[in-house]
């Protein structure tokens, strides 16, 4: 391998570099933020709980150091949660240049409705899924036992719950980049709706605790983002161009050698 041929790895490596420590330093910051607020924000990620437990009721820590380490640990996950965005646009802004402005027209829109939908289904899971789910387990709670949930395992089972939402409304976008690249299309994709249904039950089961409640919670909205995901995929493809095209400083750099030879 000639000098020549290393210089462009090492100054991907280099931007490579650059965007990691970009988003490594804004998640530090947002946590440097959030920390002094950390057991406000267990708080209210355990509201949910608080608010179906009987009268009197209260969450436990089994372990000595757990109610120090686990709002910190949240406090964390928040701020990586937090700093999405950012975090997006550092993996935008190192993948642009090797894209046609065709590509980066279609792409950015996909990284900012990324972000939206990831919160979206933090907020339903937040909302809708965790009234619902601990309502369910409240009140079907056996004669003589008493709840006492641990800190720490409560939190092991929402953050599951959030990614598993966050993740899942992600649907619509990696549709559209699978009919935008070729891989399927729009057309094969409706004929499969009957297996999708069911596959959305299984990654339901799969991805949330053993109770019907949240696989049915998680399995309805997969499914209808799925239905969304076609009905915007059919835009992309339309626009999909082929990687033949020239980019813009190519573009500039032919009208150059055209004039130099006139």
């Amino acid at each position: 391998m000639s000098v020549d041929d290393t210089q462009p790895l090492i100054s991907h490596l280099i931007e490579l570099r650059k965007r990691i420590l970009n988003s490594l330093i804004t998640v530090l910051i947002v946590f440097l933020a959030l920390v002094y607020f950390s057991n406000d924000i267990y708080r209210l990620i355990a509201a949910p709980l608080m608010d179906q437990l009987p009268k009197g009721a209260n969450m436990i820590a089994t372990d000595v150091a757990s109610p120090f380490f686990t709002p910190i640990k949240l406090t964390v996950m928040v701020s990586v949660f937090v700093s999405a965005p950012m975090i997006l646009y550092q993996v935008w802004a190192f993948i642009a240049p090797a894209l046609y402005k065709h590509e980066r027209r279609l792409i950015m829109p996909l990284l900012f409705s990324s972000s939206v939908l990831f919160y979206l289904g933090m907020a339903f899971a937040y909302f809708v899924v965790f009234p619902i789910a601990f309502g369910f387990f409240i009140n079907t709670v056996p004669a003589g036992v008493v709840i006492s949930t641990d800190i720490s395992n409560y939190l092991s089972f929402v953050m599951a719950l959030f990614m598993a939402f966050g993740v899942s409304f992600e649907i619509p976008i990696a549709i559209i980049l699978l009919c935008w690249s070729g891989v399927v299309t729009p057309e094969s994709l409706k004929r499969k709706r009957p297996y999708i249904l069911v596959g959305a039950f299984v990654v339901g089961m799969l991805l949330t605790p053993p109770d019907v409640f949240s696989q049915t919670l998680l399995a309805v909205p997969m499914y209808l983002l799925f239905e969304l995901g076609i009905l915007l995929s059919q835009f992309y493809v339309g626009k999909r161009g082929g990687r033949h095209s020239v980019r813009p400083e190519d573009q500039s750099g032919s009208e150059t050698g055209n004039n130099l030879k006139k």
